[in-house]
């Protein structure tokens, strides 16, 4: 019998909604506003029933171009994150509500009171994917532009989540008083003044937020390269990956992270590695092809298929048939441009499109085919009990400690898994029957702050 290693564990879910993106079939006639409040209560509300760790939110700094003009296959317009998250928690109760929040473009004393803000009022269910930007096409929305090297990136992050915590950690747990009859509101010297003074920030702070009852917001983050992975195991308590696939490749990653935690001084445990994927259910084993087929189509439409082909070779393709074979001349020799995203940002186009010409003659693909293969990164697709199996022996077998959802339907894509799922998986004891605690940091069964311990 196969040794399980982790034979106890159980299924984390999250649900992420992206800001800018085409895998949300936005076309589809029971796709909701991606603006309406309404929208967003109905997934966090939908996840929330399904006992989900944590809404999360992605947002993006500029919206994706093409050519000059912006991209209108895509999903845009996302309010701000914080701002939503903010209003989502009046109407829900357990949820964890996760921001992402670049570290190149804001500020530590700032950003840290608006997090510490959306913590207290929530009851502790606050968290931060903290990402980087280094390019100089999003920096152009922002009064210093481009300024930051990309080997920079990662040490002005490092810098400003020390800063942020610093910040957090500024209040004493006994801070408030809790009884009216109390001479004060607050212990004298309760709170005390952070200054910061680098080559990265200058900081004099006295700090006029006090802690939640998880001590501070929950650390996110999505590093994938070595230098990403290294920050994650000194600074993250989550992280999120693109391996949400493959089980090897998860495995993998997932080891690697825990080596490095423990290089990082830290228990091999202290992250949970939730990758992104994508949840396709059919009642039936026979409708399932057919399903994960429809899905994809309609993400990637033929007037996408021949926007990521226009930006591969450099030229209008939209007279072309996504249906028929790849453009027969030769792409523009120039570096990809990352207005699209950072997917092919800085690949060299000839290499992109000999890559797409191998795969298309080997496998007598069309083009919107050859797109369809090369972009989506899809998950798993099976009837409920089959998902159920197979997520099960992810996190019992130590690739992940559960999955962050990409619903491709908005606001009714969760609908399925919540009722068929879920159930599923809590037959196999694979996920929890109620939520054990109040806070985020609870849900996801880790231990106090780093800087708290």
């Amino acid at each position: 019998m196969t040794e399980v290693p982790f034979p106890d564990a159980t299924v984390h879910f999250g649900v992420f909604l992206q800001g800018v993106n085409h895998s949300t079939i936005w076309s589809d006639p029971s796709s909701g506003s991606q603006i309406d409040f309404e929208t967003f209560r109905r997934v966090a509300t939908t996840a929330e029933r399904g006992l989900f760790d944590a809404f999360f939110l992605g947002e993006g700094l500029r919206l994706r171009e093409q050519d000059g003009q912006l991209l209108d296959t895509d999903i845009a317009g996302r309010p701000d994150a914080i701002t939503q998250l903010a209003a989502l928690a009046g109407v829900t109760d357990r949820i964890g509500l996760v921001a992402t929040q670049n570290t190149t473009y804001n500020e530590p004393a700032d950003l840290a009171r608006r997090l510490a803000s959306l913590d207290v009022l929530s009851g502790g269910r606050a968290g931060w994917n903290a990402v980087t930007t280094d390019n100089a096409w999003t920096g152009e929305n922002f009064r210093r532009g481009g300024f930051l090297d990309h080997a920079l990136r990662y040490e002005r992050a490092a810098e400003f989540l020390r800063t942020a915590k610093e910040i957090w950690d500024s209040w004493s747990d006994t801070a408030i008083a809790t009884a009216r009859r109390s001479g004060s509101w607050a212990e004298p010297g309760a709170v005390r003044t952070v200054e910061r003074d680098n080559e990265h920030f200058r900081v004099a702070i006295t700090p006029t937020v006090p802690r939640s009852p998880q001590g501070h917001p929950v650390i996110f983050q999505a590093g994938v390269s070595p230098t990403g992975r290294d920050f994650a195991a000194a600074h993250a308590e989550v992280i999120f990956s693109p391996f949400g696939t493959h089980f090897d490749p998860a495995l993998d990653f997932a080891n690697d992270i825990r080596a490095r935690l423990v290089a990082a001084g830290r228990p091999a445990d202290d992250i949970r590695i939730l990758p992104g994927t994508q949840i396709v259910l059919a009642e039936q084993e026979s409708e399932v092809e057919e399903k994960k087929r429809w899905v994809l189509e309609q993400q990637i439409t033929g007037a996408t298929a021949l926007s990521l082909a226009g930006q591969v070779w450099g030229r209008d393709l939209s007279h072309l048939d996504p249906d028929g074979p790849l453009p027969a001349e030769e792409p523009e020799s120039s570096v990809i441009s990352g207005t699209r995203g950072a997917q092919r940002d800085g690949h060299d186009r000839s290499e992109v499109a000999r890559q797409w010409r191998a795969l298309a003659e080997s496998k007598q693909l069309t083009l919107r085919q050859v797109a369809i293969e090369t972009t989506a990164r899809f998950g798993f697709a099976g009837t409920p009990g089959q998902v159920a199996d197979e997520l099960t022996r992810w996190v019992r077998h130590g690739a992940s400690d559960g999955f962050n959802i990409t619903p491709y339907l908005v606001p009714t894509g969760l609908d399925e898994i919540v009722a068929w799922l879920v159930p599923e998986l809590q037959d196999r004891g694979s996920y929890r029957t109620e939520y054990a605690g109040r806070t985020l940091r609870e849900h996801l069964g880790l231990r106090p702050p780093l800087t708290r311990r």
